[in-house]
């Protein structure tokens, strides 16, 4: 995850001395269906507009993104931030085409930054450790199932009513394929998910165990 985090770092020095790669880098559905820009659905979320932009995200993806990438491996962790990243700029090329004028600024509007792939990151937290408390606006303590759904439920009013100029759809996008993608079909984890987690857990009450028991007493070394 390490890398995920110097990426977006040296992607936003560069943006600072060399403005002008942001337009054909960042995302424009108008740049992507028109011109064949096929790269800025990818590129797009390596970039950020501004300080405060670039360390909320990394600050967010670094406190959900550590435990995750522990519970499933790296390649795995990989993967599922590059789908809920991509799926988040496929959801904001989809808005933009809508026929609606309160979704028509986005086809023609510049997106950028890392925020629908930890939107996505933000669910998984939610689902695998719905319990566990997050600090809601960094002040109030929230399980995470609340806190996604609370997150969720301000996406979805803000992109719905034209909203300030945040890519409120491409938050919606990281949540909608993350959920898609950690469900299979009917519902339920995928195999290999459930697999990552149980293996996790039974490492975990291992650890516990060893830390209780303080191993093997000479008398069992000298028995067995």
């Amino acid at each position: 995850m390490k890398w995920i985090v110097w990426a977006n770092v040296a992607a936003y020095v560069a943006s600072v001395f060399f403005p002008v790669i942001v337009e054909y880098l960042g995302l424009m559905p108008e740049s992507v269906i028109e011109r064949g820009w096929l790269w800025q659905p990818v590129t797009y979320m390596f970039f950020h507009a501004g300080i405060s932009h670039i360390l909320f995200n990394m600050l967010g993806i670094w406190m959900f993104g550590v435990e995750l990438e522990r519970m499933w491996g790296t390649k795995f962790f990989l993967r599922y931030y590059a789908i809920t990243g991509v799926g988040a700029a496929v959801t904001t090329i989809v808005v933009g085409l809508l026929p609606f004028a309160v979704t028509a600024p986005t086809y023609f509007a510049l997106t950028i930054g890392a925020s629908g792939a930890f939107y996505g990151l933000l669910l998984a937290y939610g689902m695998y450790f719905p319990d566990r408390p997050i600090l809601l606006f960094l002040l109030f303590p929230v399980p995470a199932k609340y806190v996604v759904m609370i997150y969720g439920g301000i996406s979805f009013l803000l992109a719905a009513s034209g909203g300030p100029r945040v890519a409120h759809a491409a938050h919606l996008g990281g949540l909608i394929f993350g959920y898609l993608y950690l469900h299979n079909g009917r519902g339920g984890l995928t195999a290999e998910i459930k697999y990552r987690y149980l293996k996790w857990k039974m490492n975990r009450l291992r650890r516990k165990f060893d830390v209780y028991s303080g191993g093997r007493s000479d008398w069992d070394r000298k028995v067995h």
